[in-house]
């Protein structure tokens, strides 16, 4: 979950770097650091602590020039943050490298590598990797040769640049398991762990395949596949603006992202509807003749896209009538589990890259699934191009590590996707006809509920000094309140926890009382009584109760119940409709606390390590 990015070209490059970093620091924020092969042929290296400001403000007291260099920016996995830790990592002055991934079998090489003579200088399991390649370079390999080399030897995921200061016409990337993407220029070529990096300086680009190596030189791009026969690899057009990763007039980029969400919205739906139906082609051409025969769906996750999966199997069970299984993709790749009969295999990511839903991917391919479905924001990603039939949300660039727009934007995919299966089972073409009419009407009512941004600022004043809270929910809106309570503590700190609102009694009423702030969410449906009563056992032990409720629901204010009032919905888009509202109380409480809300502490935004 580390950024990375490297250039070579005929002009100066560690501006371009450091602007890449600054780009990427969403993917990881503990130290920060770059290497630049100057014109004597030195390898020079700045690395510092913390945020890429900090870098930025030591190349700015002592310049790096050279055209030739590679950066990163770290999320910590083997060893603590600290300066040493930071990457590139050197061998004996000549070799550098910058790594995303982790090597299983490091504690192997290292041993190999003392007993060789190998000074370590970090704890990270990456300095293995520039040894190792170090050591193919004094046998007289080429660069390219001693890549390969030595990532023969490797276990485990990685994303590699590399520079050797004998070598100034090259730099070198392999990838495994990790993103990796090459940017095409002229007279000038770069890598980055993401597009977003070098928006700046190109929108051409070529996404690296499983087990690609690939050599740089200012003119040329050559890359050799696993079984080492070189290949082409397509060039894409990136039609996404370099102002598009920028945060403009908002103080950050989450808040931000919150107001995006009617127009990410609509973009999702753009070309996905025709009158009153769902178009049979918006997940595949293949995908009608596929989704006649399913009669069962599994669908697998992490964090906030697995939330948004729970939703989903309410959806998939009470409007379409199909039995849907929801999996965290940690957990499923590691258990053994029965394959259904005609059972479609649902994967939902925003990056596409995050390790344990991919691993799940390539293990249900293997399993007997009747197809694969991927529900992404990226459209290069490995999870697009591994799945059989795929969505692209359309939301746009997502920097802020807590996700928004992605998360509704996956909710209004998995509605469709219940549609068009629904279509072949229990949906009746009525029926389908006002889901279509609430999906066009969504993004404004999802500005409706953005005007509340003022009042729930003024509501958040009540977390600042909580240690802990409760968020409840029933039925679909579970989930949303589990989504709610993850947003809460990842950017303000504050311990959150959801409940199911009917398992009150079964122990989490022993937490409440006046400092425990209890949030619900209740929209107008069938479950609404059942919900009141759970809120009244909350009220009786002198909770405070924070309740979202829709305009129609017979609750009134009083004694430690505070009610914000929601536009009027329908069951079915009443999750989309209530966690705006969440958002933004954990955006709010978080401002007034002072975290970093846009790169909360331990957290990076693309998951792409197991």
């Amino acid at each position: 979950m580390c950024g990375i990015v490297g250039a070579i070209a005929q002009r100066p490059v560690a501006a371009i770097l450091l602007e890449g970093l600054r780009r990427l620091e969403y993917r990881g924020y503990d130290s920060a650091g770059l290497a630049v092969l100057d014109e004597s042929g030195r390898l020079d290296r700045r690395r510092e602590l913390g945020k890429v400001a900090r870098l930025a403000e030591a190349v700015a007291a002592s310049p790096l020039p050279g055209t030739l260099g590679i950066a990163h920016t770290r999320w910590a996995t083997h060893g603590e943050p600290a300066t040493h830790n930071a990457h590139p990592h050197v061998s004996h002055d000549r070799c550098m490298l910058v790594h995303n991934g982790i090597i299983e079998n490091h504690e192997e090489l290292r041993r190999e590598q003392l007993a060789a003579g190998y000074v370590f200088t970090s704890e990270t399991d990456t300095e293995v990797v520039v040894h190792a390649i170090h050591a193919e370079l004094d046998r007289g390999q080429s660069l390219i040769e001693a890549v390969r080399a030595a990532t023969g030897r490797l276990r485990g995921a990685y994303a590699l640049g590399v520079i050797d200061a004998a070598d100034p016409e090259h730099l070198v990337a392999a990838r495994e398991g990790s993103p990796l993407v090459i940017g095409v220029g002229f007279g000038e070529h770069f890598i980055a762990s993401d597009v977003f990096a070098l928006l700046p300086v190109t929108n051409r680009f070529i996404f690296l395949e499983e087990g690609d190596l690939a050599e740089l030189t200012r003119d040329q791009v050559r890359i050799w596949d696993r079984a080492g026969q070189r290949v082409e690899r397509p060039i894409k057009t990136s039609t996404v603006a370099a102002e598009a990763t920028e945060r403009g007039p908002y103080r950050h980029y989450m808040q931000k992202e919150i107001f995006e969400q009617p127009r990410a919205i609509a973009d999702t739906l753009e070309g996905r509807l025709t009158g009153e139906r769902v178009l049979p082609e918006t997940f595949g051409n293949q995908a009608s003749e596929l989704f006649q025969g399913i009669r069962n769906v599994t669908i697998v996750a992490c964090g906030t896209s697995f939330h948004a999966a729970l939703v989903a199997r309410y959806w998939m069970e009470a409007v379409a009538g199909l039995p849907c299984q929801v999996e965290v993709a940690s957990e499923y790749r590691y258990r053994r589990h029965v394959v259904p009969e005609h059972a479609l295999f649902v994967t939902i990511s925003q990056s596409g890259e995050t390790a344990d839903t991919l691993a799940a991917l390539r293990q249900a391919k293997a399993s007997g699934y009747a197809a694969t479905l991927a529900i992404c924001n990226v459209p290069e990603s490995s999870l697009v191009r591994e799945s059989d039939l795929v969505f692209l949300t359309h939301a746009g660039p997502e920097i802020g590590v807590a996700s928004t727009k992605a998360f509704t934007t996956q909710l209004v995919a998995l509605l469709l996707l219940t549609i068009a299966l629904g279509r072949f089972h229990r949906l009746d073409a009525t029926t389908e006809a006002r889901l279509v009419a609430l999906l066009r009407a969504l993004p404004g009512k999802i500005e409706d509920v953005l005007r509340l941004d003022e009042t729930i600022a003024a509501l958040a004043e009540r977390f600042i000094d909580k240690q802990h809270a409760l968020f409840l929910g029933r039925g679909e809106q579970y989930p949303i309140a589990m989504e709610g309570a993850l947003k809460l503590k990842e950017i303000s700190y504050i311990h959150a926890e959801a409940y199911a609102a009917g398992e009150l009694k079964h122990g989490p009423l022993a937490l409440i009382d006046e400092q425990m702030p209890v949030v619900a969410v209740a929209p107008n449906n069938a479950l609404l009584e059942k919900l009141k009563s759970n809120l009244e056992e909350v009220r009786a032990r002198g909770g405070q109760l924070v309740v979202f409720a829709d305009f129609q629901v017979p609750l009134e204010e009083g004694e430690g119940v505070t009610v914000v009032r929601l536009p009027e919905t329908d069951d079915l888009i009443d999750p989309l409709i209530f966690t705006i509202p969440l958002q933004l109380l954990a955006y709010h409480v978080a401002v007034l606390k002072g975290t970093d809300v846009d790169q909360p502490r331990n957290l990076a935004k693309s998951v792409t390590v197991e």
